[in-house]
Parts: structure tokens; C-alpha cells; sequence
């Protein structure tokens, strides 16, 4: 099982069946979830921060080191930018989403990104929702069902 690198309310239970989903997952689709959980909370919080140029840039190339022509270098050096970012952001909320998309990016150079991704998801929904393990439960249950519809192909 993946450490959790940051301190948050969570559904240990849900996490641990996640991370079981992961772990069995292809790199690609590890990419496919991070983009996916992006759009979700952005849906979910109504930020505009996709939309950044370096935000931008960061999802370019790591679609293309997927496709073998970007460096590891770069897309890490991409993930630098969107935390530098979320080190700007004022809104805890905006700054957690940046993190989130740092993360999701980063998930080009390892997928164990894509675990940190939906880690700061949750803190994003704590810090959205405080105290409040319903709020917790949904979006792991959320993540757990993008898995579960997305990832059959990957366990055959």
C-alpha cells in the first residue's frame, strides 16, 4: 500500500481499495485518472485554474512524454511550476486544487503521483467540508468508481 504523504481526514477503508485499484493500473491510466480528478474538482469548486498557462503547458507534456516525446526532465520541471502556483495561491482551496494538478501532471514521470493526486483531493474536500466524513466517503467513492469503470482492461 502507498503512504499517505500528507495529514488529512479520510476513509482509510476506501483509500485502501483504491490504492489496491492503482496499484494494478498502467502508467496511462494513472494519467487518464489524474486529468479526470482535475475536471471533477474543478467542476466541484468552480476555480478557473486550469486554465493557467503554465497549467497548460503542464498537461502538453505529459500527454507528451505518454507518447515518448518529452523528457522526464521536463515534465518534472512542469510539476515544479504548477506547485510554484499553488505556493501563490491565497485561497487554501485554490492552492490545494494546484496541488492536485501538480500531482495529476506528475503522473507522466511516476504514477505514484496519481495516489498523492487523490490524497490532496480529499484535503481539498476537507478543507471544503471540515470534520465532515460524508463529504470524505463521496469522493472516495467518486474516485473508486472512475477506477472500477475506467480500469478492467488493465487487470486482464
Amino acid at each position: 500500500m502507498t503512504r499517505r504523504k500528507i495529514k488529512l481526514l479520510d476513509r482509510d477503508d476506501l483509500r485502501k481499495q483504491l490504492d489496491f485499484d492503482y496499484q494494478a493500473a498502467s502508467q496511462e491510466t494513472c494519467a487518464r485518472f489524474g486529468r479526470d480528478l482535475v475536471e471533477h474538482l474543478i467542476e466541484l469548486t468552480g476555480f478557473k485554474v486550469g486554465q493557467e498557462p503554465d497549467v497548460e503547458a503542464g498537461w502538453a507534456v505529459s500527454q507528451a512524454r505518454l507518447a515518448g516525446q518529452a523528457r522526464m526532465h521536463d515534465v518534472r520541471q512542469a510539476g515544479f511550476k504548477i506547485h510554484a502556483l499553488a505556493k501563490q495561491a491565497e485561497n487554501p482551496l485554490e492552492q490545494t486544487l494546484l496541488r492536485v494538478i501538480g500531482h495529476a501532471v506528475a503522473t507522466a514521470h511516476m504514477k505514484e503521483h496519481a495516489m498523492v493526486a487523490s490524497d490532496y483531493a480529499i484535503k481539498l474536500i476537507n478543507l471544503a467540508h471540515p470534520d465532515d466524513l460524508v463529504a470524505v466517503q463521496e469522493e472516495r467513492q467518486w474516485q473508486l468508481t472512475w477506477w472500477r469503470d475506467k480500469t478492467d482492461y488493465d487487470r486482464a
